[in-house]
């Protein structure tokens, strides 16, 4: 008889199984089971919908078995489940994970297709092989995966024998033979992480694959069958079910299988599971791939060596070495001397985890345990040997991470870094970023070891990468915040007076220059003076900010420091050098001869034109110069760029000009893929929306939606204004800021929007950070009362 599910089906669906043998009906009762809205007083939760979910399957998997033939007890076919549905957590949307198994008595072909073919119909996602019980276990011996999956075997149909027989051998293999494959075990882990990432720390975590997620409580499972491990402890279990749930809820809510859980989905999955929003699921989830991953490591270290596998009758004791005064390598952890006194050194601390990061070895949990115990905190001022410890350590490079991470499961990092809790774990509001907050911080520490050779104050930079946003988490301004805390560390760090001052102004303004390179005209003498001022003429802090600003830009995310970027940091900080010693600064060429010659030409024919120069190539990358001239009438600029973006290219900086009658627009872009169009296609498209014969809000409408358009959840743009910012000759010129979700025809749109206002555009940059996009706009102000507002609503609309 089929079992009887413990989770009722919907009245109204026929039951599986019944008379009709129909998949539409499973299919059905599927979907009730996974119906949207989280108001309905009947939806289950995340636990009882998996088993709910199971016992839907595996009734119709039983009564659909014995109708194609599988048999009873004494038949030698069996169907089996692994994967979810053989741990019983089958999440929304999952395959179906199944083995037929048979004695090799009976052809089975026919019958297969009888099993599998009704699935297909029914659009449910199918994982299948057809094995003998040998064919099976000589496959696991090969496969690491097949042999993993064999563990979670669960008889379903069929002869229970055959399933009960599979299940106890593939057990009995692993047991014999896993210390022989921890080798293979830690690869493919090491393989998967290195492709996925974390379950901690990124701001969209795969809670299956990641470091961390669901396939390491898999391994820790096998481990501990084999009896290589403990069983995982009660955190580990915790884990499992925030876990698991979190999935659970994101694929009913995606209504299809997903396992990278978005920041857009953060909130209804976590009200869904019973927590309070977005950030307080990705601090949870933070914390739970922390555990998962922690408790991995610890057991692929304790089952392997640098030699390979531990064990054997007459294994030898694992080496020890010296590394620093009190710390030694034991085997592959760093642990304690046998003469240390962590109760008597305040320093041996920083000293155990500078070792353990310079050379990229774990630290003992016993050594984690002990110094947790009885390692005392510095005494306040820090004295300088033990601070010189905490710079080693934090120039050590990559394995600062890992050693951090440990530090912090254990309580030690808070203890050198109080200050540290309030950005634990915090997920990013800036979409650009990918890691939490603290991970940003270490991991800008480890990008600025690698430029400590560019500074004369190593020391600093290493200290203030790592407090650079310590102030987020608070309502009020994190750089203002973090300034203030820098101060606060600094001093406990016995840093002298004046390096405080340094430290913290090294926080207060760390985003001075990226912001101000690419939002103003840096060859502009008054941004750089206002830049020189708010620094004090301080060059040592301007050198220190340089590095800062790659470092953060570097540990942000993909695409964020860019050669174009780096380039125009690097002149807006040669020009405030200049200032600071007191020369002269380079005077600004509004256009070049050739330019000037081709609005010449314009002028004189009318007719429109396009270059482009790559001249520029060697040092920004693939930036080019794109200069678009046309008759000096209202328009250029937005058709220009609308022109650009019709052809993927992303504009950086923009200055309008105006020669012999002739408005000439100048560009700087990039290529968003491949090379550069044929300057003769934009000259031919230019000519053509000058004339009003392209539509271009039309094309680029389309090509937006090709893209995939504006997301439906993106940020609510905002406009800010900036007065004595502009620079150029007009010091009425004002500079508009939009901050908005990034699209293909954004510098388009906004600048017609302008343009049609007759507002005549002087400069503008646009800045792309992730989805986010940054448009400034120079041009000269209106007294008018009421003219910001009419502007604002025009660029808003326009966005």
């Amino acid at each position: 008889m089929p079992p009887t599910p413990r989770h009722p089906l919907p009245a109204e669906d026929p039951t599986p199984g019944g008379p009709r043998d129909c998949t539409a009906d499973l299919r059905r009762a599927r979907d009730r089971l996974l119906a949207p809205g989280s108001g309905r007083a009947d939806r289950l939760g995340a636990a009882v919908l998996r088993e709910a979910l199971v016992d839907l399957h595996e009734f119709w998997l039983v009564a659909h078995a014995t109708r194609a033939g599988v048999g009873g007890r004494g038949s030698g076919v069996a169907l089996v489940a692994v994967g979810g549905l053989g741990r019983r957590e089958l999440v929304p949307f999952a395959d179906l994970d199944l083995l037929l198994v048979h004695e090799g008595k009976r052809p089975v072909a026919e019958l297969a297709d009888r099993l599998w073919y009704p699935l297909w119909d029914a659009g449910i996602g199918l994982d299948h092989s057809v094995r003998t019980v040998g064919e099976a276990l000589t496959v696991a011996a090969k496969d690491l995966r097949t042999a993993l999956g064999l563990l979670d075997v669960r008889h379903i149909a069929g002869d229970v024998e055959v399933g009960a027989r599979l299940a106890a051998l593939a057990r009995e293999r692993w047991r014999a033979g896993a210390r022989g494959r921890l080798a293979e075990v830690a690869e493919s882990v090491r393989t998967r992480w290195a492709r996925a990432g974390e379950v901690a720390h990124w701001v969209e975590p795969d809670l299956k694959h990641g470091r961390g997620g669901l396939r390491d409580l898999t391994i820790l499972d096998a481990l501990a069958l084999a009896h290589l491990v403990d069983r995982p402890t009660g955190e580990v279990a915790a884990a499992r079910t925030l876990l698991l749930d979190t999935r659970t809820e994101l694929r009913r809510l995606a209504r299809k299988p997903r396992d990278t859980l978005r920041p857009q989905d953060g909130d209804e999955v976590a009200a869904a599971i019973g927590l309070a929003d977005r950030f307080t699921l990705a601090r949870a989830l933070s914390g739970a791939g922390r555990t998962v991953a922690y408790a991995l490591d610890v057991a692929l270290r304790s089952t392997t060596t640098d030699d390979g596998p531990r064990g054997g009758f007459l294994r030898r004791a694992p080496r020890r070495r010296p590394l620093d005064e009190g710390v030694v390598l034991h085997g592959v952890e760093v642990a304690l001397a046998r003469d240390a006194e962590p109760g008597r050194d305040p320093g041996l601390l920083l000293r155990v985890a500078a070792a353990a990061a310079r050379g990229g070895y774990p630290i003992a949990p016993g050594t984690l345990a002990r110094l947790g115990e009885s390692a005392p905190e510095p005494r306040e001022p820090w004295p300088a040997q033990v601070r010189q410890d905490l710079v080693a350590l934090l120039g050590a490079g990559e394995g600062l991470t890992d050693v951090v991470e440990a530090l912090d499961r254990t309580g030690l990092w808070a203890r050198l870094f109080p200050e540290w809790g309030a950005v634990r774990d915090l997920p990013p509001r800036d979409a650009a970023h990918v890691w939490t907050v603290d991970r940003h911080l270490v991991r800008t520490t480890v990008t600025a070891a690698r430029l400590v050779t560019s500074v004369s104050r190593p020391d600093l930079l290493l200290i203030g990468a790592l407090l650079h946003d310590i102030g987020k988490g608070r309502e009020q301004d994190h750089s203002v915040v973090g300034a203030a805390l820098a101060a606060q560390v600094g001093q406990r760090l016995g840093l002298s007076t004046g390096d405080v001052r340094v430290l913290a102004a090294m926080v207060r303004h760390h985003l001075l220059l990226p912001h101000t390179a690419t939002r103003r005209d840096i060859d502009d003498e008054t941004t750089v003076h206002r830049v020189v001022d708010t620094l004090d003429g301080d060059p040592l802090l301007l050198e220190l900010l340089h590095a800062l600003a790659e470092a953060d830009s570097q540990a942000t995310g993909p695409g964020v420091w860019t050669d174009w970027k780096a380039r125009l940091v690097a002149d807006l900080v040669a020009h405030c050098r200049t200032a600071m010693a007191g020369g002269p600064l380079p005077a600004p060429v509004p256009l070049d001869e050739p330019q000037r010659v081709l609005a010449e030409a314009v002028a004189a024919t009318g007719t429109p034109a396009v270059s482009l120069d790559r001249s520029d190539a060697e040092a920004t990358g693939r930036t080019t110069t794109a200069t678009f001239v046309a008759k000096d009438v209202p328009g250029v600029l937005s058709r220009a760029a609308g022109v650009l973006a019709l052809n993927s290219l992303e504009v950086h900086a923009a200055t309008v000009a105006t020669h012999a009658g002739a408005a000439v627009c100048v560009f700087s872009v990039t290529p968003r893929f491949g090379s550069p169009p044929d300057p003769a296609l934009l000259r031919e498209q230019f000519t053509r929306a000058a004339s009003g014969s392209l539509p271009l809000a039309e094309k680029l409408a389309a090509k937006e939606r090709d893209y995939g358009g504006r997301p439906a959840d993106a940020p609510a743009p905002r406009v800010l204004w900036f007065d004595h910012e502009a620079g150029g000759p007009d010091p009425a010129a004002v500079v508009l800021e939009l901050r908005a979700a990034d699209r293909l025809g954004l510098l388009h749109s906004v600048a017609d929007a302008l343009e049609r206002l007759g507002v005549d555009i002087n400069w503008a940059r646009a800045a792309t950070l992730g989805g986010s996009a940054v448009d400034s706009f120079s041009f000269a102000a209106d007294p008018a009362p009421t003219w910001r507002t009419t502007i604002e609503q025009a660029v808003l609309r326009a966005v």
